[in-house]
């Protein structure tokens, strides 16, 4: 049950099943079919051995309304192991009603019992929404620049 929000929710690990939804609400918020993305990602962090992938959940009255996916990363650029959130979506019509914030407080958990202490994502600088939301849950700017270049 949530120990935010306005109307309990349950938290659990993905499954198979919930593919499509998954999907679906990528498709809504970003406009763009990513089923092959979503398959692959599925058959790396819900199908076992999960290794420190996590892919969790959020359902209201049993339906799949929000999800949160995360993995353990180890030691890249020297840092030590630690968990990165690689995607987090709910459905638009139950935006603002504490889920994402149910979903983070339980990847915390869930990387907390795995002996991690620190949580990492990247945010386009243009995404208010997802930077609002995670500022709203204590990150800030981490010791690390993202870089790139486009190649010609």
């Amino acid at each position: 049950m949530s120990a935010r929000g306005a109307f309990p929710i349950s938290i659990r690990n993905a499954g198979a099943a919930d593919l499509d939804t998954v999907v679906r609400l990528d498709r809504e918020t970003t406009g763009i079919e990513k089923r092959a993305y979503w398959q692959e990602a599925f058959a790396r962090h819900v199908a076992p051995p999960h290794n420190g992938r996590l892919f969790l959940v959020a359902e209201k009255d049993g339906a799949a309304v929000g999800f949160i996916v995360a993995e353990i990363r180890a030691w890249e650029f020297g840092s030590p192991p630690c968990g990165w959130v690689f995607a987090l979506n709910v459905a638009r019509g139950l935006r603002e009603h504490g889920i994402a914030s149910v979903l983070y407080d339980q990847l915390c958990a869930r990387l907390r019992a795995a002996g991690i202490d620190t949580i990492r994502t990247m945010v386009a600088v243009t995404n208010k929404v997802n930077l609002s939301f995670f500022r709203s849950m204590g990150m800030t700017s981490g010791p690390y620049i993202e870089l790139e270049k486009r190649i010609e």
